[in-house]
């Protein structure tokens, strides 16, 4: 008879219920959930008109085995008819823009992007590329990502090119963030082939391997480069949520909150604001922080530490809707360095790559500004004192500057979104490794699963779900 409890209701943890559910060992699994719903930054909002808009993530790339093992979940949940996939040829995909020097430039892309200079650069990347080989190899056990494509391709690409797209998929400054924990395949490559154009020639190591279920060899033959749902990404924590619903062998358990837990002689004792329960095994898919609240701080002072050195940001995320088509390019979207707006990430043009989720009568366009992040307390003060008025302002003020769009938007939101993306600073990788290490020696039945740890993405963080689940089985 186990008996697992997982804390936390986002993506992580439904993900890890998910896969528990699919063994016979597990008698019960309590999920605890401290908000009054599941699926944490998977969050859309889905108006009576038809139109959809995102407040987290807003598109999944299938590529590689934790891509291709969200869409063999997707596939035994029924979601393969909501699936709205972006090809690698279109324009979405080929597109995307770095707002520099108060003017939108595309990214390089293709041949002729290669060969010969394209602005905001001075040289062609294939040069960059070419001279890469002859650098020798890093000798530090850690580096930021700013300072190894400095070292590697040159400070320009490092200025522009990896800063932006830093801000963008970490909302992170480069010049902090780890390249080991951050860009693994890019220090592998390094590692393993002392270049990055041989590892990414050669390959730079074993993967797992996840064989392709019919809607992943769908992905691979048709070549997509992200995909959607039609009501939104929150259709994939509401499917898991029904389906552990369904299995009968699931509780879930919104607006309960944990305030301890501690070891006891079965496995663990959870406190909760309504009484007591006990499980054999929790997995924690809690922020690091937040699990460092509840821990007995005596016997787990160690792993308090560690968890406690992981730091989150907060990012402002507005959604807006304009009528016509007022776009002066077609593409994802663009970043800005820091360099150029240290409060303004980036703006994601949704209508481009998600057309299905325009309202259906008149054309419309959505966008969605992201703004703060490492720079928010600098640019915006402290995240509890900002208005949803200056937040909004500053967003339709970037759009108005950077893309020449001079109407005000018809309908808005603003969602801020608080400490919503861990930041992997330097020597992350061994801290992650140490409190594994300590759950070890110590025989804890806790395992750590989310965003906190083996990566930011939402597929890393549903295959960090797999891999917590299938290791605490093989440990029953």
């Amino acid at each position: 008879m186990t008996t697992v409890a997982v804390l936390g209701g986002g993506i992580g943890g439904l993900a890890a219920s998910y896969y528990l559910c699919k063994s016979p060992q597990v008698t019960k699994v309590v999920v605890l959930e401290s908000s009054s719903r599941f699926g944490g930054w998977l969050w859309s909002t889905r108006r009576s008109d038809g139109a959809v808009f995102e407040h987290g993530p807003r598109g999944i790339r299938p590529a590689g085995d934790v891509g291709r093992n969200t869409l063999n979940m997707v596939d035994d949940l029924g979601l393969g008819g909501e699936i709205l996939p972006v090809s690698s040829s279109h324009v979405a995909s080929k597109s995307r823009y770095v707002y520099v020097n108060q003017q939108l430039h595309r990214m390089p892309s293709g041949l002729s992007g290669l060969l010969r200079p394209v602005p905001p650069f001075s040289r062609p990347l294939l040069l960059s590329l070419a001279m890469e080989i002859l650098v020798k190899k890093g000798e530090e056990e850690d580096e930021s990502i700013h300072s190894f494509v400095s070292r590697r391709l040159g400070k320009e690409l490092a200025d522009i090119a990896v800063d932006s797209l830093c801000r963008g998929v970490f909302a992170g400054d480069s010049r902090k963030l780890s390249v080991r924990s951050c860009f693994p395949v890019l220090y592998d490559a390094e590692q393993r082939r002392g270049s990055l154009t041989l590892g990414m020639l050669l390959g730079s190591g074993p993967a797992p391997v996840v064989p392709p279920g019919p809607l992943a060899q769908r992905s691979i033959q048709e070549s997509w480069a992200q995909w959607s749902l039609s009501r939104g990404l929150e259709s994939l924590p509401e499917s898991i949520t029904e389906y552990l619903q369904q299995s009968g062998r699931v509780q879930l358990h919104r607006e309960a909150a944990v305030q301890r837990i501690s070891p006891s002689a079965s496995g663990w004792k959870i406190s909760l604001e309504d009484g007591v329960m006990s499980a054999d095994h929790i997995i924690s898919a809690l922020p690091a922080k937040a699990l460092s609240c509840i821990l007995p701080p005596s016997s787990c002072r160690p792993l308090v530490q560690l968890l406690q050195h992981i730091s989150t940001v907060t990012v402002a995320v507005v959604n807006l809707e304009y009528e016509g088509a007022v776009l002066p390019v077609a593409g994802f979207g663009h970043l800005i360095p820091s360099s150029e707006d240290r409060g303004v990430l980036g703006v994601v043009y949704d209508s481009v790559p998600f057309p299905q989720h325009n309202r259906p009568d008149g054309q419309t366009t959505r966008l969605t500004v992201m703004m703060g992040g490492a720079w928010f307390q600098e640019v915006f003060g402290a995240p509890e004192a900002a208005t949803e008025e200056h937040l909004l302002a500053r967003a339709t003020e970037a759009v108005r500057r950077q893309l020449g769009v001079a109407t005000a938007p018809s309908w808005s939101r603003v969602a801020l979104q608080r400490d919503c993306i861990p930041q992997y600073h330097q020597g992350h990788r061994q801290g992650v490794e140490s409190m594994r290490r300590f759950i070890g020696e110590n025989r804890l039945p806790l395992a750590l699963v989310g965003a906190s740890y083996d990566g930011v993405s939402v597929n890393d963080v549903i295959f960090s779900g797999r891999t917590a689940a299938e290791e605490m089985l093989g440990a029953v």
